[in-house]
């Protein structure tokens, strides 16, 4: 049983429990806004980084073709200023953006249409022209898709179009070696960048999803394995033992009287109980033990290469800390749990046998009075 040497109101509990909550909550909203932000801080970095780059070598290559040209200074100061303003322009107005995401998406759609117009007023010279498109459109698909990418094509298009048709068609597309040359540094060096983007983006999802994985596998209260991570741990353990004949052990225990805590204390010092139950047993195992919640109040410990003794030893460091361990908010209730001990056998058909019996055994604990080990005895393979 868990004697209360000083027992709170169920009202009090309910209070400090919405207050608990109402401050989780806030600080939640703060943390997600924050990580929000910054995650948007870096989308606009990574899209400024490869713009600078990309309209800067752009800049190079459109330059040698309106040198040949002879250009008009108006279409040389337009040059400049898309090439070497423009992309800190947008990064300036991103970052002020209430919404990054749509403004950088209507900057990716004016990149696409400013190089339909540098298209036209090369004169469609075939290298730098198809340099720019590919650019532009490693750029779109990178962001936003095949969808994106179609939608900026159709302004790409037509603002080349009308910009031929203002400044008078002219065919253009040989490349002259001059104008090759000073391609050379957009064909090499931007598409190196925007791998080494995608590379760093892959690393990033494989993080996260070995993180999701990893917290996918654990109970959130606890922090031990969760049930169908932890049974995975019996299967393959009853397999072992089967397959070389080496002692093997399953604890199962649970918080005794735990629903009087839940009617008495409220969910919250429950909660409480059952992370510090955790907590012990995860100090009172062996470094090769895995523990898990099995569920609610219940958990399980596998022990590998351990015999009766063995067991039997890790089960009652487990049940005299938690006896020993002060729990509520006042630190005046006190807790204990009842265990259940069945070794692996040969004969065992399955891990639904093996946490069967250890299942019996914790009964048995609670019908002999609580806070106590019950055994079967672990078997040992024959010769």
């Amino acid at each position: 049983m868990c004697p209360s040497a000083d027992v709170t109101s169920r009202a009090a509990a309910a209070s400090q429990h919405h207050q608990a909550a109402a401050k989780a909550g806030i600080e939640l909203g703060r943390q997600s806004a924050s990580a929000k932000k910054l995650e948007g801080q870096r989308f606009i970095r990574r899209i400024h980084l490869l713009r600078a780059l990309g309209l800067g070598l752009g800049f190079v290559s459109i330059a040698s073709v309106l040198y040949q040209n002879g250009a008009h200074p108006l279409v040389w100061a337009a040059l400049v200023f898309n090439g070497l303003v423009w992309p800190h322009l947008a990064y300036f107005i991103s970052r002020r953006s209430a919404d990054y995401k749509r403004a950088e998406y209507r900057h990716l759609l004016i990149d696409s249409t400013l190089g339909g117009v540098w298209v036209a007023l090369m004169q469609f010279c075939m290298l730098p022209s198809v340099l720019v498109i590919t650019m532009l459109s490693m750029d779109k698909i990178s962001i936003g898709g095949l969808r994106f990418l179609a939608r900026t094509a159709v302004a790409q298009v037509l603002a080349c179009l009308a910009t031929a048709a203002l400044y008078g068609f002219r065919f253009h597309p040989q490349a002259s070696e001059f104008v090759v040359r000073a391609s050379m540094p957009f064909l090499i060096f931007y598409p190196l960048a925007v791998a080494g983007a995608t590379y760093q983006l892959a690393n990033k999802v494989r993080r996260q999803n070995k993180l999701l994985a990893e917290l996918n596998r654990i109970d959130p209260l606890t922090g031990l394995l969760n049930r169908g991570h932890w049974e995975e741990v019996v299967v393959n353990e009853l397999r072992r033992h089967q397959r070389n004949g080496r002692p093997a052990a399953l604890l199962m225990l649970d918080i005794d009287y735990f629903k009087p805590i839940n009617d008495d204390h409220g969910h919250p010092v429950g909660d409480e109980v059952i992370r510090k139950v955790a907590a012990v047993i995860q100090r009172s195992v062996r470094d090769i033990d895995t523990a898990g919640r099995y569920g609610g109040d219940e958990f399980g410990i596998v022990l590998p290469d351990a015999d009766a003794q063995q067991a039997s030893a890790v089960a009652e460091r487990v049940r005299s800390s938690v006896e020993q361990e002060t729990f509520g908010l006042q630190g005046g209730l006190r807790c204990t749990v009842s265990i259940g001990l069945a070794g692996a056998s040969q004969d065992m058909h399955s891990s639904r046998d093996w946490i069967a019996q250890a299942d019996s055994a914790l009964y048995r604990a609670k019908t002999l009075g609580r806070n106590r080990l019950a055994s079967i005895p672990v078997r040992q393979l024959a010769g």
